[in-house]
C-alpha cells in the first residue's frame, strides 16, 4: 500500500456559458459591488472576452480595473504593474483571465498588492507569501498550463532568467472552465498548449513524487487528450472537445500541483532563457526528445501512460500526439549551444526538475539530453 497526501482542490465549475458565473463568485469573496483587479491577456481584447468579463461583472455592479499591459510571458514589471493598479483602486480581489501568463500574473499580484512587496521578493521562496493576499478568481482561455488550480506563478526576472513563486497562497480560490471561451485559440497555439497539458499530466505519473491517488488525475488527463487534441486543432468549434481539453489541462494542473514536473520542464524552462519559444512547445518538443531515455527509469509508469494513451508503446504514441498537435516539429534555435543549453539545465532554478526525473541525468546526460532537443527534426 502506498503512502500519499493530496492537496486541496479549488472550487470549479465546468460547462459553456459558466463566465456568468464569475458574479456568484466575486459576490462570495469580495462582497456585493467591490472593486477589482481583472488581469487579463491582452489578446482577449480584441476578441472581446475582455469586453464581455468586464460587462457581466458591471452589470452585477462590480468595478473591475483592467491589466493587460504584458506581452508574451509574464515579468516581474508586469506584476508589480498589475500589484499597484489594485493597491490605487483598492481592490478586495483579483480575476485572472487569460491563459498560463494571465493567471500567473493575477495570482502573485494578489499577494504584493496585500504585501507591498515586490514580485522580486518572491522569487524562488526566497520571501514568505502573505496569508492574507486578496481572493482570487482564475478563468482560463486556454488548455495548457493548469494555472489554475496550481499553487505557482512562473515569471521572468530583471534579467529575463525564469523563476517561479510557490505556496499555497498562489492557489486560486475557485476556477471557471468554459470551454466557449476557448474556441478562438489559434490551432498553433491550441496544439502547443494541448502538448504542455500532456507533459504535465505524463511527468505527474511517471516521476519520483508520483503516487495511486493523483494518477486518477493524471491518466484521466492523458486519455481526454489522447482523444481529443487534434480534433480540438482541426476542428476548433467543437465545444465537445474543447471542453475536455479544458479538462484534461485542469486534470494535469492538479497533477503537478501535487507531484510536479520533470526533465521536459527542466529543458523548456532552460531554453526558455536563452531564446523566445512558446512554453508548451518547447515542453512537447523536449519530452519528445527524451521521453525514450526517461523512460528507462520507470518502465511500469510508461506503461500506464501508453494505456491511458489507448496504446501499448508510450514513445510512439506520444510521438503520433506530438504529430496531431500540428507544432513545428523541428527546434530551430540558431546560436544556441547544448553547452549553454546543458549549463541552464543544471543551474539551482531547475534542480527541482532535475532531481526529480527518476533516471537521474548526470552532467554528460545534460548535454547528450540538449544536443537532442537542440537537433530535432
Amino acid at each position: 500500500m502506498t503512502s500519499f497526501v493530496l492537496s486541496a482542490v479549488p472550487e470549479i465549475r465546468f460547462g459553456a456559458g459558466r463566465l456568468a458565473d464569475i458574479v456568484p463568485l466575486a459576490e462570495a469573496r469580495g462582497g456585493s459591488g467591490a472593486t477589482l483587479l481583472l488581469v487579463a491577456d491582452p489578446a482577449l481584447k480584441t476578441l472581446g472576452i475582455t469586453g464581455l468579463a468586464v460587462e457581466v461583472l458591471a452589470r452585477a455592479g462590480f468595478e473591475a480595473h483592467v491589466y493587460d499591459g504584458f506581452t508574451g510571458e509574464p515579468g516581474e514589471a508586469d506584476i508589480d504593474a498589475a500589484a499597484a493598479l489594485a493597491r490605487r483602486h483598492g481592490a478586495r480581489l483579483v480575476v485572472g483571465l487569460g491563459g498560463g501568463s494571465a493567471l500567473d500574473t493575477a495570482k502573485l499580484a494578489a499577494c504584493c498588492a496585500v504585501s507591498g512587496l515586490a514580485a522580486s521578493a518572491y522569487a524562488l521562496c526566497a520571501t514568505p507569501l502573505p496569508k492574507n493576499r486578496l481572493p482570487i478568481i482564475a478563468v482560463p482561455t486556454t488548455a495548457g498550463t493548469g494555472s489554475e488550480v496550481t499553487r505557482v506563478s512562473v515569471y521572468a526576472d530583471a534579467n529575463k532568467v525564469k523563476v517561479w513563486a510557490w505556496g499555497e497562497e498562489l492557489k486560486p480560490d475557485a476556477a471557471i472552465l468554459d470551454p466557449e471561451l476557448t474556441v478562438a485559440v489559434p490551432p498553433a497555439v491550441t496544439g502547443g498548449t494541448g502538448l504542455d497539458a500532456l507533459v504535465h499530466a505524463i511527468e505527474a505519473a511517471t516521476n519520483k513524487q508520483a503516487n495511486p491517488g493523483n494518477d486518477l488525475y493524471c491518466l484521466k488527463a492523458i486519455s481526454l487528450i489522447a482523444a481529443n487534441l487534434q480534433r480540438a486543432v482541426t476542428h476548433p468549434d467543437d465545444i465537445a472537445a474543447r471542453g475536455a481539453m479544458l479538462l484534461a489541462s485542469c486534470y494535469g494542473g492538479i497533477g503537478i500541483d501535487n507531484c510536479g514536473t520533470a526533465l521536459a520542464h527542466n529543458i523548456s524552462h532552460a531554453v526558455a532563457n536563452l531564446a523566445p519559444i512558446a512554453h508548451g512547445r518547447a515542453t512537447g518538443l523536449a519530452m519528445r526528445a527524451t521521453i525514450d531515455w526517461v523512460a528507462e527509469g520507470n518502465r511500469a509508469g510508461f506503461a500506464r501512460v501508453a494505456a491511458a494513451m489507448g496504446a501499448e508503446d508510450p514513445v510512439a504514441a506520444y510521438d503520433r500526439l506530438v504529430r496531431a498537435s500540428g507544432v513545428d516539429l523541428a527546434t530551430n534555435l540558431p546560436g544556441v549551444t547544448p553547452a549553454a543549453l546543458a549549463q541552464q539545465m543544471a543551474a539551482p532554478a531547475n534542480a527541482p526538475m532535475r532531481n526529480s526525473t527518476l533516471h537521474y541525468p548526470d552532467a554528460d546526460d545534460l548535454l547528450m539530453l540538449a544536443e537532442r532537443f537542440l537537433n530535432l527534426r
